[in-house]
This record gives C-alpha cells, structure tokens and sequence, in this order.
C-alpha cells in the first residue's frame, strides 16, 4: 500500500501528523498516543490508527508510537525521505522570516538559494547565505536541483516568478503572496494565507 499513490485526505492528515510528531521531538518527547496526536489536529483518535494501520504496525496498546520511528515511516510514505532543495524568492521582511524560522529544514526542506532584484539586499547574508541576483534563477535551479520555489515577492510580481520557475522546471510552488497564479496543470501551487486559516477557524467557533 506504501508504494500506491496516496488520496489526498490520507496526504494531507499524514502530513499533520509528521508536523505534530516533528514538534513533539523537538520537545524532548521519545512516544506518543493516537489520544495526543488527535489532540494537536483535531482528527479522531481511530482515524488517526485507521491511517497508519494500512502502512504496517507502528503503535504499542498503552505504549503509543514510537516518534523516531514514526517520523521515518511517514517520510518513506509521503516519499520525502532525504533532503530536496528550495529556492527562496524575496529578501525582504517575510522572506528572511521564512529563511531563518526552520519551519522547512524540521522535515527536511533546505532553503539553498535566496533570490531578490533590490540592489541593497543582493550580495547580503540572510541565514548565512548570500542574496543572489534574480537574473542567477536558471542557472541556480538546474546546478541546485531545486524542486520548490517559495514566492515572498509582492502580488505583482509573483506571476512572472512563477513563469520563470516553471520554464527552469520547478513542478512546486509555495505562495506566500496574494496573487492567484496561472500555472500548467503539472505544476502545483500552495498558497499560504493566515487571513484564510483565521476564516476558517472563526466560522467554526462562531457556528
């Protein structure tokens, strides 16, 4: 069943549960319950089971899981095991947020190449790298084999960016502006939004 393609609610709860196993390490925790994990993520305990279950036993009745081991199977199953190269576009405010936050080295993400056109940021260090000219984008993403591309440029400016990604390769993209980009159907956009997560969380609250 590991090696089928996944459905994408199967994805998408086994990618929140990594994050909160992820964190749970990071706390100085070695297991934990499916009771803990439901908790984090607001999924029931016995769909929590049900999903891992069909990868193969991980859990121990009145033990839990074993975190370790956990983060490595669920990695093997979402097939991000290793480590995949991210290209940063924007130095700017967010962007350095975004570079020195860890948010995508805790599951194996390496921001290898911040990108930006304002003359004052290219050739600054931002997480220890240094900021390299837009113009470098295709000769960066083949020698980087950079998979991602994470836009935190102004909503004018994210589509051309994301054109630009897509003639270098790039299959993923991570948007942190507020453009609606136009992509070929084998690309992939995330757009990430607080203001839409506060939405959904206050309908639920105010239902």
């Amino acid at each position: 069943m590991a090696t089928d393609r996944l459905t994408l609610g199967v994805a998408a709860r086994l990618s929140r549960y990594l994050q909160v196993l992820t964190q749970a390490k990071k706390m100085g925790k070695s297991s934990i319950s499916s009771q803990a994990i439901s908790e984090y993520t607001n999924v029931n305990p016995t769909q929590i089971r049900r999903d891992l279950s069909g990868f193969g036993k991980f859990g121990k009745r009145g033990v839990g899981y074993d975190i370790d081991s956990l983060i490595e199977q669920i990695r093997k199953i979402l097939r991000t095991s290793g480590q995949h190269n991210i290209g940063l576009f924007g130095a700017g405010n967010l962007g350095q947020a975004i570079a020195t936050s860890g948010v995508f080295a805790d599951h194996g993400f390496r921001i290898s190449a911040i990108f930006d056109v304002d003359p004052d940021r290219v050739g600054t260090m931002v997480a220890d790298m240094p900021v390299r000219h837009y113009r470098d984008l295709q000769e960066v993403v083949s020698g980087d084999g950079i998979m991602v591309g994470v836009l935190a440029v102004p909503g004018s400016a994210a589509q051309e960016v994301a054109d630009d990604l897509v003639a270098a390769g790039v299959k993923i993209i991570f948007n942190y502006s507020d453009a609606l980009l136009t992509v070929p159907s084998d690309v992939t956009v995330h757009t990430s939004s607080p203001a839409v997560e506060l939405l959904y969380a206050l309908y639920f609250y105010l239902s």
